[in-house]
């Protein structure tokens, strides 16, 4: 999966780990990163290996592997430190994504499918597709839909089929209990977050109305009051489109060795082209990731004169 992967992320290769387990097959589960403490609930999460805490552990799985499967990242540099040893392997590299512009050369089989609301989704598809979906049971079921929540907004975007409506209801009748995974992703958070997004919301965030754009920079001594911890910035980006005419959204953090951009937007602002242009990155239509070395400062510059240049596309 993808560094600090997001509920799609692990929902998606969880599942399919469980699938190929039922199988016979000897499935590892690596993360590049570390991940949220709301997604440590998910079936099989105990078992997922860090790679940066145990690079060793997670090196010697993948150097014997006969197949590797790359779930919701479609470039090898989304695995960040991962990057090198993957491209090093000479197995099978398979891939199951959603995103624009996959780097195809670095896998030998699979597909990315902008249409589909996540990788959960096509996980699914691949199930039933292969004949298996007898093996989807209430651990899979509650893995695929934290997926699909997580990267439909609960329902919400644009991406959300009647395919995926028809999905939830096949995994109800295989005994999802879904109120609890709601409350596992979304009721799970310390009081420092609720606080901090208090604090970012009255200090940190900028309206420009003249561009129906807004902006949240949040330096890193605001992480370092609220004792901010890996994902408690998670959806974030999205308040501001909350705003009556608000069409962009750009959410930066700033951390350590990098300045990491999130953007969102509604209607037929493309920023994955926003995204790839100006800030070294790029995802889906109306959501996607940066990131750059620049201070934060300049960074912000940046997003303000990129939306002054795409004015007449937000207005």
């Amino acid at each position: 999966m993808h560094q600090k992967p997001d509920p799609d992320a692990m929902g998606s290769s969880l599942a399919l780990a469980g699938m190929l387990t039922q199988l016979g097959h000897e499935v590892t589960v690596i993360s590049p990163t570390n991940w949220p403490d709301f997604l440590k609930w998910m079936p099989g999460a105990k078992k997922v290996i860090d790679f940066e805490a145990s690079k060793e552990k997670a090196n010697a799985a993948l150097e014997t592997a006969d197949w590797v499967f790359c779930l919701d990242f479609n470039a090898l540099n989304r695995t960040r430190n991962m990057a090198g040893p993957l491209s090093a392997l000479h197995c099978v590299k398979i891939l199951i994504d959603h995103h624009e512009q996959p780097e195809t050369a670095s896998f030998d089989y699979g597909i990315s499918l902008t249409a589909k609301s996540s990788t959960s989704e096509m996980v699914y598809d691949f199930m039933k597709g292969s004949g298996h979906e007898q093996l989807i049971n209430e651990d899979i079921a509650a893995c695929l839909y934290a997926g699909i929540i997580g990267d439909t907004g609960s329902f919400r975007f644009p991406a959300t089929s009647a395919g995926v409506h028809e999905m939830v209801a096949d995994l109800k009748r295989r005994g999802l209990n879904h109120t609890l995974i709601h409350e596992n992703l979304y009721d799970n958070f310390l009081e420092d977050r609720l606080r901090f997004i208090g604090h970012i919301l009255l200090h940190r965030m900028e309206v420009f109305y003249e561009y129906n754009a807004a902006l949240i920079a949040i330096p890193k001594s605001d992480l370092v009051k609220f004792n901010i911890r890996t994902g408690d910035t998670e959806g974030i980006v999205n308040y501001p489109l909350t705003i009556r005419g608000i069409r962009l959204s750009g959410l930066v953090i700033d951390r350590d060795e990098e300045r990491k951009w999130s953007f969102r937007s509604k209607g037929d602002f493309d920023v994955n082209t926003f995204a790839r242009r100006y800030f070294n990155g790029g995802g889906h239509y109306n959501a996607s990731g940066g990131r750059t070395t620049d201070k934060l400062q300049t960074t912000v510059q940046l997003f303000k004169n990129a939306i002054k240049e795409n004015a007449s596309q937000l207005q």
